[in-house]
């Protein structure tokens, strides 16, 4: 099995890439197209020299390991903004897709303590229905996951004809092997983490020009929530 798991940034998206990597079956694989999509655009990311260094910065070639297989199942990480126009989808064409999900209020909040005043492109949301509208799959919410990570797994698993495994629902605290070069700039709370953390609170108050950004994002959350797995 080859899961390609697509998800916007300020989500709980290296939780479950520990999650899945801590099965003994499964290789992971950490936003293999960061690299490329900031050659291609010329963005400028925290840590921009570090990453462009550290991985492939052409989309063929990293369509190419993305193809290859796992040991037995391997688990990708991905975000949709990563996948411009005219970079390879061959090698999807195999795999599970499973679009994880954040309410757009807490995404901005969350990219906003780590990079100033976020644009509609930064969190996502708009190239994830887009997406999701090109090659389908299955979509769950982080919040369901964080209220009932036992639960909401063993369903995920289910979904997706994969066993479950309790492995999946705890990892050791710190950095991992398959960890970006950028995890630590982006990855401090989850490499204290040792398990999917709680509930979370009441929505985070937005700032005017955020507030904006959350009108724009909140038709494209509530398209893929009503999908969701429940």
């Amino acid at each position: 099995m080859r899961i390609a798991m697509w998800s916007g940034p300020r989500n709980l998206s290296t939780a479950m890439m520990y999650s899945f990597g801590n099965r003994a079956d499964f290789a992971v694989m950490d936003e293999p197209f960061y690299a490329a999509y900031l050659a291609a655009t010329g963005v400028d990311h925290p840590m921009r020299a570090e990453i462009l260094a550290a991985q492939d910065n052409d989309p063929a070639q990293v369509a190419a390991l993305c193809a290859q297989p796992g040991r037995p199942h391997i688990y990708m990480k991905h975000m949709p903004h990563h996948m411009l126009d005219g970079f390879p989808m061959e090698w999807a064409k195999d795999c599970v897709h499973i679009h994880l999900i954040r309410h757009p209020a807490r995404v901005i909040a969350s990219y906003a303590a780590k990079r100033e005043a976020p644009s509609f492109a930064d969190i996502g949301f708009g190239q994830q229905t887009a997406l999701y509208d090109q090659i389908g799959g299955l979509v769950i919410d982080s919040a369901d996951i964080r209220a009932d990570p036992d639960g909401m797994l063993r369903k995920l698993c289910d979904a997706i004809d994969l066993p479950f495994d309790p492995a999946m629902l705890s990892w050791p605290a710190g950095a991992r092997p398959e960890d970006g070069v950028w995890a630590s700039h982006w990855y401090g709370a989850v490499h204290k983490s040792t398990g999917f953390a709680g509930a979370e609170g009441p929505l985070p108050k937005l700032s005017g020009d955020e507030r904006q950004l959350l009108e724009e994002a909140l038709p494209h959350y509530n398209t893929l929530y009503d999908q969701r797995i429940k």
